[in-house]
C-alpha cells in the first residue's frame, strides 16, 4: 500500500510540474464551459439595422422607437435613400434594412392599413429568417398596440426581400464556412508536425549542418503544403459552384488571392506551433484540439459573433478563420471587390508576418 501511495504522489509530482498538463486538466474545462455556454446559441440579440423612413411621422417615429427598444435590434444607421441600401449592406455590418414607405402615417389614418419592407441579408439564412420573424413581430405588437388604443382595425403588412440568396439555400452559408474551417485546421495540422517530426527522428542534426540557413528550412518545409492546398481550394470550388450550385458572384482571381493569403497564415500558424514544442503528440493536439474549438464557435461560421458577450467577441477577432469568412462570403456570394475587403486583407497580412517571424525566432538552431 504504501509503494502504491509513492507511485500515485510520484504521478502528481509529474503533473504539477507539467504546465501544459495542468492547462489540460484545468484549463480546458473552463474553456469549454464558457464558450458552450456563451457562444453556442442560435438567438440573435443586438443585430445591428439600418432604418429608411420615408414618412417621417409621429406614427413612424413611435414605431422606430418600439424596434430600437427591443433587445433584438440595435439601429446602426438610419438612412436617406433607396441608393444607400446595397451600400450599407456592402460594409458587413448591417443584417436587415427596414424601409418605411412615404405616407405610412396617413395611410394608416385613412385607409386603416399600410406596410412596410423588410430587407435582409440572406448570406445566412438563419440568421436572415429570425431577423426578419423578430422584426414583423414587433411590427405585429406595435399594430395590435394601436388598434387597442383607438379601436380601430389598423393592419400593418411587412414585405420580406432576402437579398444575396433569395432561394434561402443553406450551401450560400456552408461553403464559405467549411472552406476557412478546413484550410486552417489541414493546413495547420499537416505543418504543425513537420520541424518536431525531425526532432524526435533525430534528423535535425542534418538540417542544422547543412548551409542551408533557418528561414529557407521553415520556408523549405511549408512549400509542399502551399501546392496541396491550392489543390484543395479548386477541389472546393469545383464542388460549391457544380454540385452545391453556390455561385462566384465576384473576382474568381481576388477569392483564389485571399484564399493563398489565408493558407499562407495557417501555414505559418502550423510552422509556429512546431517549432514550439517537442513532441508530435503536443503539436497535433494543439492544432487540432485547442484550435478547433475557437474556429468553429467564435468564427461567425455556426453562430453570430454580434450574439456573443464582448470579451469573446474580442478573442474572436484573433481568429483567422473569422477574417477569411468575412471575405469568402463578400467575394464569393455578395460579389464584392477589395473595396470591401481591405480591413479584413490587412487583418491577415498581419497575422501572416507576426506568425511567421515567431517561428523563425522560436526554430532552434542549437540542439542543446
Amino acid at each position: 500500500m504504501k509503494q502504491f501511495l509513492s507511485f500515485v504522489k510520484k504521478e502528481f509530482y509529474h503533473i504539477f510540474r507539467d504546465k501544459r498538463t495542468m492547462f489540460i486538466l484545468l484549463g480546458m474545462p473552463i474553456a469549454q464551459i464558457i464558450i458552450f455556454g456563451f457562444a453556442l446559441t442560435n438567438e440573435v440579440k443586438n443585430a445591428k439595422i439600418a432604418i429608411l423612413d420615408h414618412s417621417k411621422d409621429a406614427v413612424t417615429a413611435s414605431l422606430i422607437t418600439e424596434i430600437e427598444s427591443s433587445r433584438y435590434f440595435e439601429i446602426e444607421e438610419s438612412l436617406s435613400s433607396d441608393k444607400e441600401i446595397e451600400a450599407v449592406f456592402h460594409k458587413g455590418i448591417v443584417k436587415l434594412v427596414m424601409v418605411i414607405p412615404a405616407h405610412f402615417g396617413e395611410d394608416l389614418q385613412h385607409f386603416n392599413k399600410a406596410q412596410i419592407q423588410l430587407i435582409a441579408d440572406a448570406t445566412d439564412p438563419n440568421v436572415a429568417n429570425q431577423l426578419t420573424n423578430y422584426a414583423s413581430a414587433i411590427v405585429m405588437d406595435y399594430q395590435k398596440r394601436i388598434t387597442y388604443e383607438r379601436k380601430l382595425p389598423y393592419t400593418i403588412n411587412t414585405e420580406m426581400r432576402m437579398l444575396y440568396n433569395p432561394q434561402m439555400k443553406g450551401a450560400y452559408n456552408f461553403v464559405p464556412g467549411v472552406m476557412a474551417m478546413v484550410l486552417l485546421l489541414v493546413c495547420t495540422m499537416m505543418t504543425a508536425i513537420t520541424i518536431v517530426r525531425e526532432k524526435e527522428t533525430g534528423t535535425m542534426e542534418i538540417l542544422l549542418v547543412s548551409p542551408v540557413k533557418p528561414i529557407m528550412v521553415v520556408i523549405a518545409k511549408a512549400i509542399p503544403y502551399l501546392l496541396l492546398s491550392t489543390i484543395n481550394i479548386f477541389s472546393i470550388l469545383i464542388l460549391s459552384v457544380f454540385v452545391l450550385e453556390v455561385p462566384i458572384n465576384g473576382s474568381i482571381t481576388l477569392l483564389l488571392g485571399v484564399s493563398i493569403l489565408f493558407i499562407l497564415v495557417s501555414l505559418a500558424l502550423g510552422l509556429l506551433i512546431s517549432a514550439a514544442t517537442e513532441t508530435q503528440q503536443t503539436a497535433m493536439f494543439i492544432s487540432l484540439i485547442a484550435l478547433f474549438l475557437p474556429t468553429v464557435m467564435l468564427s461567425g461560421f455556426m453562430f453570430p459573433v454580434e450574439n456573443m458577450p464582448t470579451p469573446l467577441r474580442v478573442v474572436s477577432n484573433i481568429i483567422p478563420a473569422k477574417w477569411y469568412y468575412n471575405i469568402v462570403k463578400s467575394v464569393m456570394i455578395k460579389g464584392l471587390g477589395v473595396s470591401a475587403i481591405w480591413k479584413e486583407l490587412l487583418v491577415l497580412t498581419g497575422m501572416l508576418l507576426f506568425f511567421l517571424i515567431l517561428a523563425i525566432k522560436k526554430f532552434k538552431i542549437r540542439l542543446a
